[in-house]
Formats: structure tokens, C-alpha cells, sequence
């Protein structure tokens, strides 16, 4: 049996004649710290961010269908991400009710589902 003890990195792909663009929307609208990429170990280009106790890694591919692949991130006040969102005019997608948890989806401009999330209090 595995062990897990946590997500290391989430990588998502854009494609190419927009990196500059996620990078400007992963920073100035999401809010990420931008770090450090050993761009000499890839033989593609990228950026590397920190999230939380994570990294959010984004690379290169070509465009492809919306699909529900997502990835889902505990937030401290889901009201506060979601204004934050509206004001920048980023799609948001509801997502079903599930107990214990407030959460919606957003859709970035390069088609990646993002699921934020806060437990409810008990």
C-alpha cells in the first residue's frame, strides 16, 4: 500500500502563444508568488508558482476541449475568492452542494476547472 502524505504540485498546460498571459493571470488575478523554474531540466518552457503548501506548475500544450478534469484547493474565506473572481471577470461554474462544504469552480482563460472550497464549521 502507498502512503501518501501530500500533494507536492498541480500542473496545468496552456497553450503556447499564451504563457505570457497565464503567467500575468496566475499573478496579478489569482494572487500566486511566482518561483524559481529550472527551465535547463525541460525541453519545454514554463512557469512555477507557489499555492499554498503546494506548487501550481504551468507548461505548454495545445488547446484542448473543456473537460471536468479539475483540481480542487481549500481556501480560507470562499466568499472573498469568489468577489475576488467576479470583479475580474473570471467564468465561474457552480458545483452541486456537498455536505460540509461550501464550493464553485472557476474556469481560467486557457479552459483549466479550478475547484475552490471551504469546510464548513461542525
Amino acid at each position: 500500500m502507498i502512503e501518501f502524505i501530500r500533494a507536492d504540485h498541480i500542473h496545468i498546460c496552456v497553450p503556447m502563444e499564451r504563457l505570457e498571459e497565464a503567467r500575468r493571470f496566475y499573478t496579478s488575478v489569482i494572487g500566486l508568488q511566482q518561483i524559481e523554474r529550472p527551465s535547463h531540466l525541460f525541453s519545454s518552457i514554463g512557469y512555477w508558482f507557489n499555492i499554498g503548501n503546494i506548487q501550481l506548475h504551468v507548461g505548454v500544450e495545445p488547446a484542448l476541449a473543456r473537460s471536468i478534469r479539475h483540481t480542487a484547493f481549500e481556501v480560507a474565506d470562499i466568499e472573498a475568492a469568489r468577489a475576488s473572481l467576479v470583479k475580474n471577470n473570471v467564468e465561474i461554474a457552480e458545483e452541486p452542494v456537498l455536505p460540509g462544504r461550501t464550493r464553485f469552480a472557476f474556469i481560467d482563460p486557457f479552459g483549466n476547472r479550478m475547484e475552490l472550497l471551504q469546510l464548513m464549521e461542525k
